[in-house]
């Protein structure tokens, strides 16, 4: 199995990252456990999740999918085999939320006691803090950096211009510094990477891991009219991509997948992994076929002219 560095911090990963936004949601967890299995005996060592999933879910309460990650890592010993990223700073409710010092020290050990594990490999900020001073946020990663709970940290959700704040606080006062971006970037949501992160990225080595790589489900080309959003859990966030270019975007995923005798999602992801800048992106699967076609899209190599082609239905400039 091909591994990328992630930045530097070290780690070094496959480059594909299991998205746990499904465990505890779509993906109960005998079906998870079997979907974990089942990625790193195939070789792919990185899971990503976050202290708030799956809080959406009626009737679940946040921590969900940290806990079931917890459950098959008790299960099956295999915390030495991953590289374990989790979240901090979404919305549990109004009183757990943000980017406080107090309230990171304890979200930090809750997310090890629902991951059950001694450290978390990386660590995120999943979204932003405006109320909460960049320097007291960073203080407290030193702090929990220090005391071995965790490796590196990341971010993800945040504008540029407070990266460059955080980096120029970390190099100021010794604290770590953000070494992962992971933002929203797929065929279809170009722009604000290509535009804003990919070149500070690249120029600072920050490692790149997209969410929304297929985004939403829409570029596995399931989604192609309105009545197919019906019995869909993910409707609320498919309705963007129901455009002129969205579906100039299928086309062309369409016939790409046809010459490689592959599938529309795998194109996506294949595509997404050549991109400059990118070391790993984000994808779920909830059954073990989906799976094997995120695996199998790890080995499709696309030509020139595939990616010519992608890129040019896909060129938001032209939208």
């Amino acid at each position: 199995m091909e591994t990328r560095t992630l930045g530097n911090t070290g780690f070094r990963i496959a480059p594909l990252m299991f998205g746990g936004n499904v465990f505890g949601w779509t993906a109960d967890e005998s079906t998870s456990f079997r979907l974990l299995d089942a990625f790193t005996d195939a070789g792919f060592n990185a899971v990503d999740t976050a202290d708030t999933y799956t809080r959406w879910v009626p009737g679940n309460t946040g921590g969900d999918s940290e806990r079931v990650i917890g459950k098959w890592l008790s299960k099956t010993g295999k915390r030495d085999k991953i590289m374990l990223a989790t979240k901090v700073g979404g919305v549990f409710s109004e009183e757990k939320r943000g980017l406080k010092k107090d309230y990171i020290l304890r979200s930090i050990d809750d997310s090890l006691q629902r991951l059950q594990t001694d450290h978390i490999d990386l660590y995120q900020t999943h979204y932003d803090d405006a109320e909460t001073p960049i320097e007291e946020t960073l203080e407290t990663y030193a702090e929990i950096v220090k005391s071995g709970k965790v490796r590196a940290i990341g971010t993800s959700n945040m504008s540029l211009e407070r990266i460059i704040t955080s980096a120029a606080i970390s190099s100021a006062k010794g604290f770590p510094s953000y070494q992962t971006l992971q933002p929203e970037y797929n065929l279809f949501d170009r722009e604000k990477f290509e535009t804003e992160y990919g070149p500070y990225a690249i120029e600072h080595n920050l490692g790149v891991i997209p969410y929304f790589a297929l985004a939403s489900g829409f570029l596995t080309g399931k989604y192609r009219k309105e009545e197919d959003l019906a019995n869909s859990s993910r409707a609320k966030y498919l309705g963007k991509y129901m455009t002129e270019r969205g579906f100039r975007i299928l086309a062309a995923l369409d016939e790409v997948a046809a010459r490689y005798n592959a599938k529309p999602g795998m194109v996506a992801i294949a595509w997404l992994m050549n991109r400059p800048g990118i070391t790993a992106p984000i994808a779920s699967a909830t059954s073990l076929q989906q799976l094997d076609e995120l695996i199998r899209a790890v080995n499709l190599k696309l030509d020139t002219d595939a990616m010519q082609l992608l890129n040019d239905a896909s060129n938001y400039e032209k939208a």
